[in-house]
This record gives structure tokens, sequence and C-alpha cells, in this order.
């Protein structure tokens, strides 16, 4: 059963999009993933977000760009937690998609990430689940311990080529 739905308005996103389902995967993180439009296919939409508590899922990842209307939408609908991700755009660069999505009334919030935040979104629902799962918050721990790693390496390489240290 997927935990966590991830949600596109247009293929074209799928190049943010795949970066959250890839870090979902290598959490062993359940989802499913689906375009809908919800301004061409309403009635499709709505079905899906109504429909994904059922369905076992716990936080919707909902990617948009313009408008943004989508991750509102599922928060209007889904009880739980939402996800969004604004999509750059070549109109305003993605801010309007941010403020989009930022800018929920009252009572209806949907958590943000960074324009084209795909990782990001990703790593959020995984630590939105890790709050009742041990062993996904492990898995999440030594994913930051490897990435500290990763920095030291790169800094280990500047001491190697006689770059000046900080002491």
């Amino acid at each position: 059963m997927a935990k966590v739905a991830i949600v596109m308005g247009s293929d074209s996103d799928m190049p943010v999009m795949s970066k959250a389902a890839d870090f979902l995967e290598e959490m062993g993180i359940d989802f499913e993933m689906t375009i809908i439009s919800a301004h061409r296919e309403p009635d499709i939409f709505f079905e899906w977000a109504k429909g994904a508590e059922d369905r076992g899922v716990k936080v919707i990842i909902a990617g948009a760009g313009k408008a943004a209307h989508l991750p509102g939408m599922c928060a209007a609908l889904f009880p739980m937690p939402v996800i969004g991700i604004p999509m750059k755009t070549s109109d305003l660069g993605g801010v309007d998609s941010l403020y989009s999505i930022v800018q929920m009334p009252s009572g209806v919030p949907v958590a943000s990430v960074a324009i084209n935040g795909g990782q990001n979104a990703g790593i959020l629902a995984a630590q939105i689940l890790a709050s009742s799962d041990a062993e996904l918050l492990q898995k999440l721990k030594d994913y930051r311990e490897t990435m500290k790693d990763s920095v030291v390496k790169k800094a280990q390489k500047l001491d190697e080529v006689g770059y000046k240290k900080y002491e």
C-alpha cells in the first residue's frame, strides 16, 4: 500500500517530481505517482484526492507551476500532510508557483519546498513518516551521515592539493 502519493499536472514536471520518487525509493517507502490536471479533469482529480486516505496514503507530494492549484486542492480534500513543489516557470521563474502554494487560507495548510525542490519534498515526506517509524528514522539518520561524510571527503581533497585549511 502506497504511503506517499506523488501527483503532477503535466509530464513536463517529471524531471523534478522523479527526484522525490527516487528518494522515497532509496528509503524503501512505497509510493504511487500519477499525472492529473485539476483544471482539465476535475472529476478524476476529486476522486483521486478523496480516495487517497482509503488507499493508505499518509502524505501527498504535489507539484505545480503557474497557477499552482494542485497542492492547495489536494490539501482541501486530503486530511493529512500535503507538500507542494513549486515548479520553475518561464514567466516568473517559479515565484508565482511558490506564492500560490504558501499563501493558502487559514485552516488549509500546504508545506512547501524550494522551487524545483523535488528531492527535498521526498526527504520531508520521509521525515513525516519517520515520526512514527523507528526503522525509517534510522535510515534518515544514516542518509545524513552519508551526506556529512561526502562533505568531509571533499574538504580532504582540498587539503591534498595544498589549499589553506581553515583552523
